[in-house]
C-alpha cells in the first residue's frame, strides 16, 4: 500500500501513542509463565505484539481482552503445553528472542518461526547460550529461523553478552527462570531494562550491580515469579500499566522540533532512563522539550512531553549510548537533514540486521530527497540543513523506516509517496491517521 504526505505549514495539538511495545510483549510472556492472574492496560495493540498474544495461546495459555484490559491466567514457568503446529513470530524480534528463552525450560520440543524479514535476522546470539545452559536448538545454516527447540533441564550459567542487546539479555533471564542454579548476565553496555522492572513488580528478588544481572531461581516452587515474604512463597497476582511508547513519540517530537511554530503535547510517555537517549540527544542539538506530569507506574517514570519547534546544530552520536537509541536512530537521521552542519552517526552496526539493513535503507531514502549523506559500515554522516524534496521512498517492509520518512515528508518541497506504509502497524497502528490529524489541525 502506498501512502502520501503532504507538507504542511505547522504541526499542533495533543495525542497519545500506543503502550509501549517492548513492555508489552515481556508483560504478556511474564503473565503467562506467573502463577496467578495478571491484568495489563494498555497492551501495545500492534502486529508484533498480536504475535506473542497468538503464540502464547498456541501454547495453552488463556488471555482475554476486555474493558481495557489484557487479563493473563499463568500457567507457571513448567505449565506450558506443547503446540500443535508451528508457532509464528510474524516480523517480531522479541517475540522469538524472548520466547525461546521460556521455550527451552519446557519438556518438550517447539518449532518458531517468522516472516521472511525475521528469518533473515541472526538468531546465533541466543542459540549459543541456551545451549550452554542445556537446550537443544536447530537453525537454518546461517543461524536463523525457523528454531527447533528441544527444551527440559537447564543449568543456570555466567553469561557475558558479546553484543549489547536487551533481546538476549531478557531470553536468558527467562530461561533462567526455570534452570537450576545461579544463572548471570554480564552486558558490555547498558540496554533497557524493562525484563528486570517486571519481575521485580512481580515478585522476583534480582541482584543488579556492575553491568551484571544475578538471578536464582526458588527451588521449592514450581514457578519463580512469586513474592517472597521471610521465606514463604505465594502465587503473583499482578496489575500492569504499559505507559506510551517512547520510540512512538520520538516520530511526533521531532516533527513539532522541525516545523516553524508547532507545539505538540504528547501525553503518558514512558520515560524509562534506559529508552529516553533520543531526549537527551535532541537536547544537545538545541531542541526544546518539557516534562510535565510525571509519575510512576507499574516500576516505569511516565510523564507529558511538550515540544516546539527549535532550530538545530548536528552532533556526535556514537559508543556506549548507541544501544539505548537504536530504535530512534532512523527519525534522527531525519532531523540530522535539518540540524546546522554535520551530525555523525558511529557504533551502529546493528542498524544492520534490523528488520531492514536500516543503514543502506535510511542512505538511499535520504538520498532520494536530496539530502547530503554519507554512509558508513557502522553508520552515517549527514550535513544540513537541506531543503528536502518529496519523492517515492521505499519502506523495505520496515516499520521504523516507513514512519521516519513520512515525518520527513512534512518538510518536503512536494508530496511524498511512502511504498508499503502499512508495515508501520507492526508497532504503530493508526499512525498515519494521527499524523494526518495533527497536520490538519494547524491548516
Amino acid at each position: 500500500m502506498n501512502t502520501f504526505v503532504f507538507p504542511p505549514h505547522t504541526i499542533r495539538g495533543r495525542l497519545t501513542v500506543p503502550g509501549d511495545k517492548s513492555i508489552s510483549h515481556r508483560a504478556l510472556m511474564l503473565g503467562a509463565i506467573a502463577e496467578g492472574e495478571t491484568r495489563i492496560r494498555g497492551l501495545a495493540p500492534g502486529e508484533d505484539v498480536r504475535s506473542t498474544l497468538s503464540c502464547l495461546r498456541q501454547l495453552g495459555v488463556s488471555i482475554q481482552e476486555q474493558k481495557g484490559e489484557t487479563v493473563v491466567q499463568g500457567c507457571g514457568v513448567a505449565g506450558l503445553q506443547k503446540p500443535a503446529g508451528l508457532l509464528d513470530a510474524g516480523n517480531s524480534g522479541s517475540t522469538m528472542r524472548l520466547l525461546s528463552g521460556i521455550l527451552a525450560t519446557q519438556p518438550f520440543t517447539t518449532t518458531i518461526s517468522g516472516d521472511a524479514s525475521l528469518c533473515r535476522r541472526p538468531m546465533r546470539r541466543i542459540i549459543e547460550p541456551l545451549t550452554q545452559m542445556g537446550a537443544t536448538i536447530t537453525a537454518q545454516a546461517n543461524g536463523c529461523a525457523p528454531l527447533t527447540i528441544c527444551g527440559g533441564k537447564l543449568r543456570g550459567i555466567h553469561y557475558t553478552l558479546p553484543v549489547a542487546s536487551a533481546q538476549v539479555k531478557s531470553c536468558l533471564l527467562f530461561a533462567g527462570l526455570g534452570a537450576e542454579g545461579e544463572t548471570v548476565v554480564e552486558e558490555p553496555l547498558p540496554t533497557r531494562d524493562h525484563t528486570e522492572r517486571l519481575l521485580r513488580k512481580m515478585g522476583y528478588d534480582l541482584q543488579m550491580a556492575n553491568g551484571k544481572i544475578r538471578l536464582m531461581p526458588d527451588s521449592s516452587t514450581s514457578s519463580a515469579l512469586v513474592h517472597s515474604i521471610r521465606g514463604r512463597l505465594r502465587p503473583s497476582i499482578a496489575s500492569v500499566f504499559v505507559p506510551g511508547d517512547f520510540s512512538s513519540a520520538a516520530f511526533f517530537l521531532a516533527a513539532a522540533l522541525l516545523l516553524p511554530e508547532s507545539e505538540l503535547i504528547i501525553e503518558s510517555v514512558g520515560l524509562n532512563p534506559t529508552r529516553t537517549a533520543f531526549l537527551d540527544f535532541a537536547k544537545e542539538m538545541g531542541a526544546a522539550i518539557e516534562i510535565a506530569n510525571i509519575k510512576n507506574e507499574s516500576y516505569e517514570p511516565v510523564a507529558d512531553l511538550v515540544v516546539r519547534h527549535q532550530p538545530l546544530h548536528g552532533v556526535n552520536i556514537s559508543g556506549k549510548r548507541i544501544p539505548q537509541l537504536i530504535d530512534e536512530i532512523p527519525i534522527l537521521a531525519i532531523l540530522a537533514t535539518q540540524a546546522e552542519g554535520e551530525t555523525r552517526i558511529r557504533d551502529a552496526k546493528e542498524l544492520r540486521v534490523k528488520e531492514s539493513d536500516r543503514i543502506a535503507a535510511l542512505a538511499y531514502n535520504l538520498r532520494a530527497m536530496g539530502a547530503t549523506v554519507e554512509e558508513l559500515p557502522d553508520g552515517l554522516v549527514i550535513t544540513g540543513p537541506t531543503r528536502l524534496h518529496g519523492a517515492e521512498i521505499d519502506s523495505y517492509g520496515d516499520h521504523r523506516i516507513a514512519m521516519a520518512f513520512a515525518i520527513a515528508g512534512l518538510l518536503a518541497d512536494s508530496p511524498t509517496t511512502i511504498r508499503g506504509a502499512e508495515c508501520a502497524d507492526i508497532s504503530f497502528p493508526g499512525f498515519f491517521e494521527i499524523l494526518r490529524d495533527v497536520s490538519r489541525l494547524a491548516r
